[in-house]
């Protein structure tokens, strides 16, 4: 069998046999342990050496397996795959699937093919060629690969990458994430609106089953943005499903918001229970649910009153800014902008709010202040630097709130862009190119700067990408 430019030199009809002690058979199209030369397709994914040894990684897209390959060794020499389940931080599930060792007189030799991903039970996968030689104990793996099934472009790969961080068992990303990880089904629904791929509608009944009784019940808490994100959360699975549960809790969700608003700075949600702030984040998610609530029940007229009233109260506090950017808050001492910070989040998430107030009502006001905070937020030397979407003070983790707020903001400039008729194309554009070039590894997981380099990764990261690649055209 020739691969690339090498010829293997045995023979390889004989299929060695896995161990059974090591393997969790997944069955598929096919089940684990099928033999490789009954491949449709082969491509080679990834590669390492040792001491002269090759290993690589072939990948059967057609039936979404893969087989590790030994070159270039000696009898003894050892070659086996990883599979992981959740984006390579793991592997011990399966151990070392096929390991086999080349036999005498060969120097090359294969595993059986083993399934990318767990179909019966969820589980989106990983999987490495890892190998040694026979005399020495040092370890060489490639990088992780995986199929082109369920990423079979840039979108569907981010979300076939975010949903390696869900975690079946707490229904939500990264095993804890919360406000977060609204943020991340949002963007995994916005995927599956977008591309057509369903594959992962079973996050949203996941995701709500294991959490309605979370907290304060109905995906509420002490944190009045946390549950407006869930309430667009749930939204948007009421759009994708018709399934009137969804909406019925984003209307929960609008209502406790509204129980935090009160007179004081003539009006606004308090950002917590505690009544101690209010900011420009849960008054702009206040406007955008109330204004999508009222879009989805025939003859409301609470939650349009409610979002044409936060709006016409963010306008009297100035948190918008001379240079047309959304600062953080307000000083409760004065009632006016507070002059905090710009995140980007408090720029796309008022114009989400925006686009869909002007959607319900017709206000040009808010389509046209939608549009120069979006002007101000692309040209902006410091949150647009070189044209591309920067966080201020940006790490270079991900870990923390801020990894989400890219996602939020230019998920809001992608709403913008749409009623727009594509003003903001170049733009998106520009980010989504430099994200996928410069920040992206071999599983398509994605990092903070989407200028690059790519660093490591975790839920709110990628989908901030994800809403990248939803937005672009």
């Amino acid at each position: 069998m020739s691969i690339g430019s090498v010829v293997v030199t045995v023979s390889l009809g004989l299929t060695p046999v896995p161990s059974a002690a090591a393997v969790q058979t997944v069955c598929n199209r096919y089940c684990d342990g099928r033999d490789a030369a009954s491949a449709t397709a082969d491509r080679v994914a990834a590669t390492s050496t040792l001491y002269g040894r090759r290993f690589t990684l072939h990948v059967n897209d057609t039936d979404a397996m893969a087989w590790a390959v030994v070159e270039g060794g000696r009898p003894a020499d050892e070659v086996w795959i990883d599979r992981s389940f959740d984006g390579g931080r793991t592997w011990t599930e399966n151990g070392k699937l096929g390991d086999t060792t080349i036999p005498a007189g060969s120097t090359a030799w294969r595993t059986a093919q083993y399934n990318v991903d767990d179909w019966n039970n969820n589980g989106v996968g990983a999987l490495r060629a890892c190998g040694k030689a026979g005399d020495r104990p040092e370890i060489s793996c490639t990088s992780w690969a995986r199929s082109t099934w369920n990423a079979w472009d840039r979108r569907t790969a981010a979300a076939t990458g975010l949903m390696m961080r869900f975690d079946r068992g707490t229904g939500l990303f990264d095993g804890n994430g919360w406000w977060t990880g609204a943020n991340a089904l949002t963007a995994v629904i916005g995927n599956l609106q977008r591309s057509g791929m369903r594959s992962y509608q079973y996050a949203i009944t996941t995701t709500y089953d294991k959490n309605i009784n979370a907290r304060q019940g109905q995906f509420r808490n002490e944190f009045l943005d946390d549950t407006g994100w869930w309430g667009l959360a749930w939204v948007a699975a009421y759009d994708v499903t018709g399934d009137s549960r969804y909406l019925n809790t984003a209307r929960a969700d609008a209502d406790w918001m509204h129980a935090y608003w009160d007179s004081v700075c003539g009006g606004g949600v308090w950002w917590k229970t505690d009544k101690k702030a209010k900011n420009a984040i849960e008054n702009s998610l206040y406007i955008q649910l109330n204004a999508m609530l009222s879009h989805r029940i025939p003859g409301d007229t609470t939650y349009r009153s409610r979002a044409a009233a936060g709006w016409a109260w963010f306008q009297s506090t100035g948190m918008i800014n001379g240079s047309n950017l959304v600062n953080d808050g307000i000083n409760l001492s004065t009632c006016r902008n507070n002059g905090d910070v710009t995140w980007t989040y408090n720029q796309g998430v008022l114009i989400n709010g925006l686009v869909e107030l002007n959607k319900l009502t017709g206000d040009g006001n808010a389509l046209a202040t939608a549009r120069r905070i979006g002007d101000a937020m692309t040209t902006s030397g410091y949150l647009s630097p070189g044209g591309i979407l920067r966080e201020p003070n940006e790490p270079d983790t991900c870990g923390g709130d801020g990894a989400s707020f890219k996602g939020a903001a230019i998920r809001g400039l992608g709403a913008l862009n749409t009623a727009t008729g594509g003003a903001y194309n170049t733009y998106l554009t520009r980010n989504a190119d430099s994200a996928y070039t410069r920040n992206r590894n071999t599983i398509d997981m994605y990092g903070s700067h989407w200028t690059g380099p790519f660093v490591e990764t975790n839920h709110s990261c990628q989908h901030s990408a994800l809403d990248l690649l939803n937005a672009a055209p």
